[in-house]
C-alpha cells in the first residue's frame, strides 16, 4: 500500500540520533511511524511526542502523503539552568507514497498522546467486488 521514497532515511535518522542533530526546515528529521491495513482502511501512525497540534502540517499531493511537525523548545524563566536536555527539537518530517487503491480524498486525522493517526480509506474501485455474467445474446445465422 506505500513505498518508501528513500532508502538511505533510515541511516540519515540513525546518524541523526549518533550524532545528537536537530533537524530543519531545509533537513528534517525523519519521525517513527507504523503502517497497517484494519478493514476497509489504512492505518499509519506516526510518534510525535511533545508536540503541539497546531504545529503539526499533513498535505496530499497525487500519491504523496507529506507530514511534517516541529517539537519547539519550551519557554523557561530565566533562573532555570538546563542539567540535561535529550528530548531532540526542531522540524521532523515524513513523506510516503500512497497506493493508487486509497482514496485520498478522505483521509482522516486524529492526534492523541503524541501520536498523529491518519485513517486512509480503500478506493471502492480497489475492493473486491463480483462480476455478473449476462446471458448470451441470440445471433442471427445468415443464410445464402
Amino acid at each position: 500500500m506505500l513505498m518508501r521514497t528513500d532508502p538511505f532515511r533510515e541511516l540519515d535518522r540513525l546518524t541523526q540520533q549518533l550524532l545528537n542533530t536537530n533537524g530543519t526546515w531545509s533537513r528534517p528529521s525523519a519521525m517513527p511511524m507504523d503502517a497497517y491495513r484494519e478493514g476497509e482502511e489504512y492505518v499509519i501512525a506516526f510518534d510525535l511526542p511533545g508536540v503541539a497540534s497546531d504545529a503539526i502540517d499533513i498535505d496530499v499531493e497525487r500519491n504523496m502523503l507529506t507530514v511534517k511537525a516541529e517539537r519547539r523548545p519550551v519557554t523557561k524563566a530565566d533562573d532555570v539552568q538546563m542539567e540535561l536536555s535529550e528530548r531532540p527539537l526542531g522540524v521532523f518530517s515524513r513523506q510516503v507514497v500512497l497506493a493508487d487503491s486509497l482514496d485520498t480524498e478522505h483521509i482522516k486525522a486524529d492526534y492523541d498522546a503524541g501520536v498523529l493517526t491518519l485513517r486512509i480509506p480503500i478506493a471502492e474501485r480497489a475492493k473486491p467486488r463480483k462480476i455478473a455474467i449476462g446471458g448470451g445474446s441470440a445471433r442471427k445465422q445468415i443464410s445464402g
